[in-house]
C-alpha cells in the first residue's frame, strides 16, 4: 500500500489500512450522507418548484438553501411528544433501524482509486467485500424492520397498514432487484463492487446490459419507496403511513433521514453497477489521467448528482400508482422478464467465455425468451380479469341501452351504438 499506487484497487488491497485512516474515511462518508440530506431536501424543493414555474425555498439565505438547517434545527429542538398506547422501547428503536443500515449499506460504494490520503495510501472506498452487493441487499431487507416496527409500536390503523404495505412492497422488489443483478454479476465475474467497476473499464454495463439496468431503475424506485411507488406513505388513505404517529421531532427527522439515505444508496448502487462508477464518461476517459489520482471523485459525484435528478423529475412527473398495480408489476413482470433475461445472459455468456457452439447458444436463449414470455401471457391473470371485467361492462351496457323505448314504444337499438372490440352489435 505504500508503494506506487495503482489505479484499480481490488480485494486485497482492503484491510490494510491504519486505523486511523479507517476513521477518517468513515467520518468523511458521513459528514457527505448527512449533509447530503440536508443539501438534497433543498435541490428537490428548488427542482421540482422550477418544474413547476415556481421560485421554491428562496428567503433563509442565499437560494434558500439554509431552509431545509433550519428545518433540521426546528425538528431537533422540537417537543417530542409520545402517545399513550405506543411501545416505547420499539417507538423509539423504529427510526435507528431505519437509518443506520443507509449509512452502512453505502459503505461499500466506491468513490474513486487509489489514492493519496495524509500521506498514507488507501482505496476511496471504506470497506469492500468478495459478496460486497449482497451485503447492500441486506442492509436494505434489515431497514424494512424498521418500517414494520415503526407500524406497529404506534399502536394505529393507519400505521400499521403502512408498514405491511413497505414490507410487502420491499420484498417484492427486492426479489427483482437481485435478479437484476445477476447478468452484472455473470459478465463481471465477481461481487466485489471495486472490481466490478474495474469491469466496466471498456464499455458499461448500462449498455452490455439494458435490460437489467431498466429493470434495477425499476426496482429503485419501489425499494427507496419514492413516487411513483411510495405507497407506504400514501397521504390519501393512510394519513402518513407508517409514521403517522411520529410528532416533526428528531424521530421523524431520522425517518426522513433514512429515506433520502436509501435513495441515495439507489442512486450510488446504480452509478457503481450500471454507470461506470468513479471511472471518466466517454470522451473525458480518452485523458489519461482521467481516472487517477482525485479526479475520479468528481466524475462520480456528476454521475451521483444526475442520477439524483433522475429520481426528483420522476417524483414530478408521474403520480402514485395503485397498490394492486404496484405488486403486479413487481410479481408478473419485472420478475418473469428478468428470469428470461438472466437465462439468454447466461446462454450468450457461455458462448463468448467459454467459445462454445454460437448457433446452439443463440437458439437457446431466443427459445427460452420466446418461452418465457408464452408462459407470462398465458398467466397473465390480471388482464385476463380486466378483459372480462370490460365484457361484461359492455353487454350490461348494450342491455340498458336495449330496453330504452323508441318512438312508438317498439324497443329498437340505438344509431349511435358504440363498437366495441370482442362485443358485436346486437
Amino acid at each position: 500500500m505504500a508503494g506506487v499506487l495503482a489505479a484499480d484497487p481490488t480485494l486485497a488491497d482492503f484491510g490494510k489500512d491504519p486505523l486511523w485512516i479507517t476513521i477518517v474515511k468513515a467520518v468523511m462518508l458521513f459528514l457527505f450522507l448527512a449533509l447530503g440530506v440536508v443539501f438534497g431536501v433543498w435541490f428537490e424543493r428548488k427542482l421540482i418548484s422550477r418544474m413547476q414555474h415556481r421560485h421554491g425555498p428562496n428567503r433563509a439565505g442565499a437560494f434558500g438553501i439554509l431552509q431545509s438547517v433550519a428545518d433540521a434545527i426546528k425538528m431537533g429542538l422540537k417537543e417530542d411528544i409520545f402517545p399513550r398506547t405506543v411501545d416505547r422501547v420499539l417507538y423509539l428503536l423504529a427510526p435507528v433501524i431505519l437509518v443506520v443500515p443507509a449509512f452502512l449499506a453505502f459503505s461499500i460504494v466506491p468513490f474513486g482509486p487509489v489514492v493519496n490520503l495524509f500521506g498514507a495510501a488507501t482505496p476511496l472506498q471504506l470497506v469492500d467485500l468478495p459478496v460486497a452487493v449482497l451485503f447492500m441487499l441486506a442492509m436494505g431487507a434489515v431497514s424494512v424492520y424498521g418500517v414494520v416496527l415503526a407500524g406497529w409500536s404506534s399502536r394505529s390503523p393507519y400505521a400499521l397498514l403502512g408498514g405491511l404495505r413497505s414490507a410487502a412492497q420491499v420484498v417484492s422488489y427486492e426479489i427483482a432487484m437481485g435478479l437484476s443483478f445477476v447478468a452484472v454479476f455473470l459478465f463481471a465475474g465477481t461481487l466485489s463492487t471495486s472490481e466490478i467497476v474495474k469491469a466496466q473499464e471498456q464499455t458499461w454495463f448500462a449498455v452490455l446490459l439494458i435490460p437489467s439496468f431498466v429493470v434495477y431503475v425499476i426496482c429503485m424506485f419501489g425499494e427507496a419507496a419514492r413516487i411513483p411507488f411510495d405507497l407506504p406513505e400514501g397521504e390519501g388513505e393512510l394519513v402518513g403511513g407508517f409514521q403517522t404517529e411520529y410528532s416533526s421531532s428528531l424521530k421523524f427527522a431520522l425517518i426522513m433521514m433514512g429515506e433520502y439515505l436509501h435513495t441515495f444508496t439507489a442512486s450510488g448502487i446504480a452509478v457503481t453497477l450500471f454507470l461506470g462508477g468513479w471511472r471518466a464518461p466517454f470522451p473525458i476517459s480518452m485523458w489519461e489521467g482521467a481516472n487517477q489520482g482525485w479526479w475520479p471523485v468528481l466524475w462520480f459525484f456528476i454521475k451521483f448528482t444526475l442520477t439524483f435528478c433522475f429520481v426528483v423529475w420522476v417524483r414530478a412527473s408521474l403520480p402514485r400508482v395503485r397498490y394492486d398495480q404496484l405488486m403486479s408489476l413487481g410479481w408478473k413482470v419485472l420478475i418473469p422478464l428478468n428470469l428470461a433475461w438472466i437465462l439468454l445472459v447466461a446462454a450468450v455468456h457461455n458462448v463468448v467465455v467459454n467459445d462454445g457452439d454460437k448457433t446452439l447458444g443463440i437458439g437457446l436463449g431466443v427459445v427460452i425468451v420466446v418461452g418465457a414470455l408464452a408462459v407470462w401471457m398465458r398467466f397473465d391473470t390480471v388482464n385476463q380479469r380486466r378483459k372480462e371485467a370490460r365484457k361484461a361492462q359492455v353487454e350490461a351496457e348494450f342491455e340498458e341501452l336495449s330496453r330504452e323505448p323508441a318512438a312508438g314504444g317498439f324497443p329498437v337499438p340505438p344509431l349511435d351504438l358504440p363498437h366495441y372490440h370482442g362485443v358485436s352489435r346486437p
